[in-house]
């Protein structure tokens, strides 16, 4: 079976829009995939990367347009609930912490669909402990044991670790996929990715 690494920080509108979709593709493949959690802060600051509205925002029309296409993508996959949010740029690393310790708790795919929904969704401001918490448990989400889990040095390191591996690879930004030693970069190479996948079958 194929296997697709995705290196992922819930503050991407584009993680969002890449994790939607990936499901009819990792179906079509065969592939499986594997969530590789970072901080995309950090992974800035590793590779002195910038965000978009910082690199591009001086740049006439560069940052319209790339609204355009975002537009463009969630009509095309019809990711009808997206709201960009009003918050952004978010810190996330509560969130991204909170994911490894929904790994350790047995909760991964609930906490990813939730905290992506509060993000992208119901524009809640996730870098905030008391709605972090509100949106878990509104989730069904047990808010206490995740986020005590996230103030513990084991969950702090691994995200640590996890983000300066990836850097490693030459990942520079979100959302990133590596097909075993192949890397894409951006929503927009999704095609290519599965390809990749059905090459590599």
């Amino acid at each position: 079976m194929p296997k697709l690494e995705f290196i992922f920080d819930f503050g991407s509108p584009n993680a969002y829009y890449a994790y939607k979709v990936l499901p009819d593709i990792l179906a079509r493949t065969g592939a499986g995939m594997t969530l590789q959690p970072v901080l995309l802060g950090g992974l800035f600051k590793i590779t002195g990367n910038q965000p978009p509205m910082q690199a591009f925002g001086g740049v006439k029309g560069k940052m319209d347009y790339e609204m355009l296409e975002n537009r463009r993508f969630a009509e095309k996959h019809q990711l009808n609930d997206f709201r960009f949010n009003a918050h952004f740029p978010v810190n996330t690393i509560s969130i991204m912490r909170g994911l490894l310790a929904a790994r350790e708790l047995g909760c991964e795919t609930q906490y990813i669909e939730v905290v992506l929904s509060a993000m992208w969704e119901q524009n809640l401001k996730m870098d905030d402990p008391d709605v972090i918490a509100t949106a878990l448990t509104d989730g069904g989400l047990d808010a206490g044991a995740i986020m005590a889990l996230t103030q513990t040095d084991p969950i702090k390191d691994k995200l640590k670790a996890n983000t300066q591996a990836a850097a490693d690879r030459g990942a520079f930004g979100i959302p990133t996929f590596f097909v075993g030693d192949e890397m894409f970069f951006g929503k927009d190479r999704l095609g290519q990715v599965e390809d990749e996948l059905r090459r590599v079958q």
